[in-house]
């Protein structure tokens, strides 16, 4: 069983700071962690491959410092970790990023199963999942709550989280998943794994080890622009309704009415 798990370094702080020329993040001096959500896609393939066997691959897309998250991802069972870092791929969006990271995946030889986070906490898209699976022509799932089984000929069977409940869902691998937290509790690395992580080797690749066209990379590759971000004005004025839940209400309700906004309100009552 060839697993992959593509991770994503992300800010530790609400207090990021934008570039004004490029209204890209500002990651220079900033504590990053693994994206939350990847962090359980990660732990649910360890325990996949102590379940059935076979290899953990992490992969990632970022500049140099990403290799702290990728030893981190080593500290807690994976077995080997690659960085697709080059200047060409700075301010890529998600259809860059996808391409990319699909990219890195053919590199590597494929997998049976590809796991990530249902999404960045830093984007919030839950773009890169399907895109990856996309570029790499193969079915995808996302927000999945359990992995049920993976069967000799080739399929799984899963549970997707719906809105109430949930579907169990029988696939055919290769297959790109991406998890909710609901799936699993992320383990915390042993003494032994962070010393493996600290000697372990980490595998980089530039765009021309992974034969892409660089017309499709970073910002020459993204679609989506970012015209201009600011912060939105904190709203004025309001009210608060202390009290009960039933004196809030009636509150509230007499409110509404005095705007002309309840139902009833206006004319004929």
């Amino acid at each position: 069983m060839n697993i992959v798990v593509c991770i994503k370094q992300v800010p530790d702080t609400t207090d990021v700071k934008i570039n004004p020329e490029t209204n890209t993040l500002i990651r220079e001096g900033v504590a990053s962690i693994i994206n939350p959500f990847d962090v359980y896609a990660l732990e649910e393939a360890v325990r996949l491959k102590e379940k059935f066997g076979g290899t953990v691959n992490v992969l990632s897309m970022g500049p140099p410092q990403v290799d702290a998250s990728l030893r981190e991802a080593i500290s807690v069972g994976a077995d080997e970790a690659y960085l697709l870092s080059d200047r060409a791929f700075a301010g890529a969006d998600t259809l860059a990023t996808a391409y990319t990271l699909a990219a890195g995946i053919r590199k590597l030889g494929g997998a049976d199963v590809i796991l990530m986070g249902r999404q960045a906490i830093d984007g919030d898209t839950g773009q890169v999942g399907p895109e990856v699976a996309e570029n790499l022509s193969i079915p995808h799932l996302t927000d999945i709550k359990k992995i049920e089984s993976l069967e000799a000929d080739g399929t799984a069977v899963v549970q997707r989280m719906l809105e109430e409940g949930y579907v169990r869902i029988k696939v055919k691998l290769p297959i790109v998943m991406t998890v909710v937290k609901e799936i699993n509790e992320p383990r915390l690395p042993s003494l032994r794994g962070k010393m493996n992580a600290k000697k372990k080797e980490i595998t980089v690749w530039g765009a021309a080890d992974i034969e892409v066209d660089p017309q499709r990379l970073g910002l020459t590759g993204s679609p989506t622009q970012v015209v201009k971000i600011f912060t939105p004005p904190k709203p004025s004025g309001g009210k608060i309704f202390e009290g009960g839940v039933t004196e809030s209400v009636a509150e509230l309700l007499s409110e509404l009415k005095k705007a002309g906004l309840a139902v009833g309100a206006g004319k004929g009552e």
